[in-house]
């Protein structure tokens, strides 16, 4: 089996429920819900009535996915940074950032975050995701950083910067959705098909390129919660 497929096809994100923060925290500030491989627009939609819906006293969540492959254009991407689509379908949506791309291989982790409620600006929310990423690849003994210019996760290969998470927020009311992805297994190529995050000629990697080639978004999916918990200062109970 390809392993870029073993996150759907193999059931690891059902094991990765069962493992994620075992035995489950009760009475949590934070839930995390991890749904596998999921449509774009149905999640999108659903974290828009979410966010709609919350109260001063809902629960904030973490969803953990992935997506079939899907181009998404944040609300002032500006269409000359889609070059050659192709059939791949391209969404107009409501975060910030230009283009970016989804696909299976690729893990995705929306917060459902409460701001006002965690006293947090925007600003530090992100420094917060991208440090979570950062600590996650420590992990693989791969060294990474971020840009206060340029949001997202970065790291260098044979002397090239490259991006290998990207990440992009909507506040409403104060409370944030959408979040960061974060390239595992993938297949890169719909990547070459855009100006990545805008930026002409930036270069993306992902976690196999360094000779993970095992790992999948499930897998790293238990890392990367813990690491956002850890950020954040949080603790949480899983919704499988």
């Amino acid at each position: 089996m390809n392993a870029r497929e073993w996150g759907v096809a193999s059931g690891e994100w059902e094991r990765a429920a069962n493992v994620l923060l075992h035995p489950p925290i009760p009475h949590s500030p934070l839930t995390i819900k991890p749904l596998g491989l999921a449509e774009y627009v149905p999640t999108w939609q659903a974290m828009q009535e979410f966010t709609a819906a919350r109260g001063e006293t809902t629960p904030d969540e973490l969803w953990l996915l992935e997506h079939p492959p899907v181009y998404t254009q944040g609300q002032a991407g500006k269409p000359e940074h889609v070059l050659n689509p192709g059939a791949i379908p391209i969404v107009q949506i409501d975060r910030g950032g230009q283009v970016t791309y989804h696909g299976p291989g690729q893990l995705v982790a929306y917060l459902l975050l409460d701001l006002k409620r965690h006293k947090l600006g925007v600003r530090e929310l992100v420094r917060k995701l991208e440090q979570s990423v950062i600590d996650v690849l420590a992990q693989y003994d791969v060294a990474a950083y971020g840009k206060v210019d340029a949001p997202g996760v970065y790291v260098m290969r044979d002397g090239v910067e490259a991006k290998i998470a990207a990440l992009g927020l909507r506040i409403r009311n104060g409370c944030s959705y959408h979040g960061l992805s974060f390239n595992v297994n993938m297949d890169l190529e719909p990547f070459s098909r855009i100006n990545p995050c805008g930026y002409a000629g930036l270069q993306v990697t992902q976690l196999a390129d360094y000779g993970f080639i095992d790992e999948t978004p499930a897998r790293v999916a238990v890392k990367l919660s813990r690491s956002i918990l850890n950020n954040l200062g949080l603790k949480a109970v899983v919704d499988a």
